[in-house]
């Protein structure tokens, strides 16, 4: 996701030295956007001040990102639970996978691992571990 803050005579992006400014991959924070924000106000033209809605809008903006990528955090635990209750789904089934060898293997699934440190969960197949994702079909 990309924001772009401009305003009439300065902008809070162009006080960055960037037009653009990625929200998500840079770390910009409420920190970050409250310091440029102190900057462009400090350093403006007395001549011509900065007009106060466009400040409003900036800000108005940076808190629409920040609630958009809450969201999309949101989605992505969402996303995880929803992939570990259907991989709970597959215990007691017999599932069809293809092993690291590439030979496809055919077992009973005893039970599943929900790894935090992966997005992907793991059935003991007949004491071997395999990638959910590996197992190609599976029933009852």
């Amino acid at each position: 996701m990309t924001v772009t803050a401009t305003s009439g005579a300065t902008s809070i992006a162009s006080m960055a030295g960037s037009a653009t400014t990625s929200v998500g991959d840079s770390g910009m924070d409420k920190d970050t956007f409250l310091k440029l924000l102190v900057a462009q106000m400090k350093y403006q033209d007395p001549e011509k001040p900065t007009d106060s809605s466009a400040l409003v809008t900036q800000s108005a903006t940076y808190s629409q990102v920040e609630a958009l990528q809450k969201l999309g955090e949101q989605n992505a635990s969402l996303i995880a639970m929803q992939r570990a209750s259907s991989a709970g789904a597959l215990v007691g089934k017999t599932a069809t996978y293809v092993g690291e060898d590439g030979v496809a293997a055919t077992g009973h699934v005893s039970s599943v691992i929900l790894a935090t440190d992966t997005t992907e969960a793991h059935a003991v197949i007949d004491g071997k571990t395999v990638a959910v994702g590996r197992i190609t079909a599976f029933t009852a």
